[in-house]
């Protein structure tokens, strides 16, 4: 029970340190590893040993891919791809079904853009369609932001969903596949309830602002299939991998099995979207992968994950190399939580501190060493605890979330009609795709 208690001590500590205080989530997860293992009585070099091993493990996996998610986005972001995405949407949707193309779009466009830029780049074509059709922008706006939350959380490359899934060791093949289905059912979920609350909730889209950026971005549009290549090929080659490498080797055990391997391996495959995504500039410039360039600025967003994500790696193995599994283990299986413990962490880490990526990562640090004591231990249900992560990451965006305002702001709300539908909204989104994970569990 020490043993637990300080467990209990320790996850409290991070999430206090970085609401009540401010604190930066890297410091805040790495003095919980080393808090936890002082105080549960581990040997001074096994401390130092676990957070170097945890560290530099996470961050040998996942580090090159989360770069690469991140330079693809900044180059759709920047060059119009996503605005073109956003339009293409609208026209096979079409203009008249405003609340499913706008969560579509938000949900494309989150895979490799952030929800907070997707937000700010959509919302003057949100405005426009919302007042054409004489709609509420309430609802429409949170079908948008809904549709970004539900690929921001739950699809990778999204860095979140990628971090989560090296540190529980998931194939990202299989993360994506089971992904894109529990998304897509908690977005159709969300869109219809983005249609009732525009019903209740009524806020006139007549006034706009227009950002420096999307006036920028409207002059020039890459053609929409260009707009799409740097997003598709790497997500094809990654679960074409995972298929080869199944147990019945569909692509036989040769030549053609090696370079499916290479090219699908989640590195190469997100270097070769990253290959693709220079050609989406009208006009490619040298300076656009300089330190002062696109590039540059991605990577300065993509060190924080990064560092973020080494941190919760620390924290993890730190737990994993302690007495806590065993500890745990007769309680979780007693308690037959299942997928739904993990689920549960990243829920009460999303509305504790505001972000869905530290929710996500600090929620499988701690969940890693628990997976085998929890009946996890499979390839696909650890994958499957990735997504459980995810859907609880969702839950609940609100006056701590930065993307809480960035929706309420840009959309004319009040914050009690954010709560009311914002915040609602991540609720029904993250609990409808996990009941939806819940039901696929019951085949696998």
């Amino acid at each position: 029970m020490v043993i637990i208690f300080i467990f209990v001590v320790c996850i409290l500590f991070i999430v206090i340190s970085g609401t009540r205080f401010k604190v930066h989530p890297f410091l805040g997860l790495l003095a919980g590893a080393f808090l936890f293992g002082i105080l549960s009585g581990m040997p001074p070099e096994t401390i130092i040993e676990s957070i170097n091993a945890g560290f530099g493990g996470t961050i040998g996996n996942i580090g090159i891919i989360i770069i690469a998610g991140i330079i693809i986005g900044a180059f759709l972001e920047n060059s119009g791809g996503a605005q073109a995405l956003a339009d293409f949407v609208i026209r096979i949707i079409g203009k008249k079904r405003v609340h499913t193309a706008m969560g579509l779009i938000g949900y494309i466009v989150s895979i490799p853009v952030f929800a907070d830029s997707g937000f700010v780049i959509l919302s003057s074509l949100n405005r426009a369609l919302t007042k054409k059709a004489k709609l509420s922008l309430a609802g429409t706006a949170i079908a948008l932001s809904l549709g970004l939350t539900a690929s921001h959380t739950l699809v990778p490359p999204t860095p979140g969903p990628i971090a989560a899934a090296g540190i529980i060791g998931a194939d990202l093949g299989t993360v994506i596949i089971l992904g894109l289905c529990t998304s897509i059912f908690g977005l159709a979920i969300s869109i219809l309830f983005s249609k009732r609350i525009g019903k209740k909730v009524i806020i006139s889209p007549d006034s706009d602002v227009k950002t420096e950026n999307e006036t920028q971005q409207s002059k020039y549009q890459p053609p929409v299939f260009k707009a799409f290549l740097p997003i598709i090929v790497p997500i094809v080659l990654i679960v074409f991998r995972s298929f080869a490498e199944y147990p019945t080797l569909p692509f036989g055990d040769g030549q053609a099995r090696a370079i499916i391997g290479f090219v699908g391996h989640p590195v190469t495959a997100l270097f070769i979207g990253v290959f693709i995504s220079f050609f989406l500039p009208q006009k490619f410039e040298r300076n656009m992968l300089s330190t002062d360039g696109w590039v540059g600025n991605a990577l300065k967003s993509a060190a924080i994950i990064i560092l973020i994500t080494g941190a919760g790696g620390a924290f993890g193995k730190v737990l994993q190399n302690s007495d806590l599994p065993l500890l745990l283990g007769d309680n979780i299986k007693e308690a037959g939580f299942g997928l739904w413990l993990p689920f549960l962490i990243a829920a009460a880490l999303k509305t504790a501190q505001g972000s869905s990526t530290v929710a996500i990562i600090t929620a499988a640090s701690i969940v890693a060493p628990l997976l085998n004591v929890m009946g996890l231990d499979t390839g696909i249900s650890r994958a499957m605890a990735v997504i459980a992560i995810g859907s609880g990451a969702a839950v609940v965006s609100h006056a701590n979330d930065s993307f809480f305002w960035v929706v309420t702001q840009m959309s004319g709300m009040s914050i009690k009609q954010g709560y009311r539908t914002h915040s609602l909204g991540t609720v029904v989104l993250g609990f409808s795709s996990m009941l939806f994970l819940t039901f696929l569990n019951l085949f696998f």
